[in-house]
C-alpha cells in the first residue's frame, strides 16, 4: 500500500491572516510554510520577499513566525496563531518554556482575549515543547 501523500500546509490556512497578503504571496510562488520559512530566513530574504510581494516585511515577518511554530507536529493554522500571539512566536522560545508556564499563558491568552481556539492541554503542550526542542533553529534575527 503506498504511502499516504500529505498536502503541504498552506499559508492561508493560518488563523488570522491577511487573505491580500496571501495572494500577492501565492501571485510569486510562496504558498506553503516550507517556501515561507525558506523564502522568508534571514531579515534581508524577507526584505526582498515583501518588495517582491508588495506587502509590509512586518507580515512578512509574522507568516515566517507561523510557519516556524508549524513545523511542530500538531501545530498548524490555530495553534501556531495561539503560540504566537500569547508571545511563544519561535520554535526557539517554545523550547526555552516549562510545560505549566505554557500553559498558564495559553490559557490566561484565551480567557482574556475570546480567542476562538481552546488551550492545549498538558499532554500536548509537553509534547510540544519536547518537539521543539529537537527542532534546529531556522529563523535568523
Amino acid at each position: 500500500m503506498p504511502a499516504k501523500k500529505q498536502n503541504p500546509f498552506k499559508l492561508r490556512d493560518f488563523l488570522g491572516v491577511n487573505r491580500q497578503y496571501v495572494t500577492k504571496l501565492e501571485n510569486i510562488g510562496v504558498k506553503t510554510y516550507g517556501q515561507m520559512l525558506s523564502a522568508g530566513q534571514t531579515g534581508e530574504k524577507r526584505a526582498i520577499l515583501a518588495n517582491q510581494a508588495g506587502i509590509p516585511v512586518e507580515v512578512v515577518l509574522e507568516l515566517v513566525k507561523l510557519s516556524d511554530l508549524a513545523r511542530l507536529p500538531g501545530v498548524k493554522g490555530i495553534r501556531a496563531r495561539l503560540y504566537y500571539a500569547a508571545g511563544v512566536d519561535s520554535v526557539e522560545k517554545m523550547a526555552a518554556c516549562e510545560p505549566k508556564a505554557l500553559l498558564r499563558l495559553t490559557a490566561d491568552y484565551v480567557g482574556q482575549t475570546g480567542f476562538e481556539g481552546i488551550p492545549p492541554l498538558p499532554k500536548e503542550v509537553s509534547s510540544t515543547i519536547d518537539n521543539s526542542r529537537k527542532r534546529p533553529k531556522v529563523v535568523e534575527g
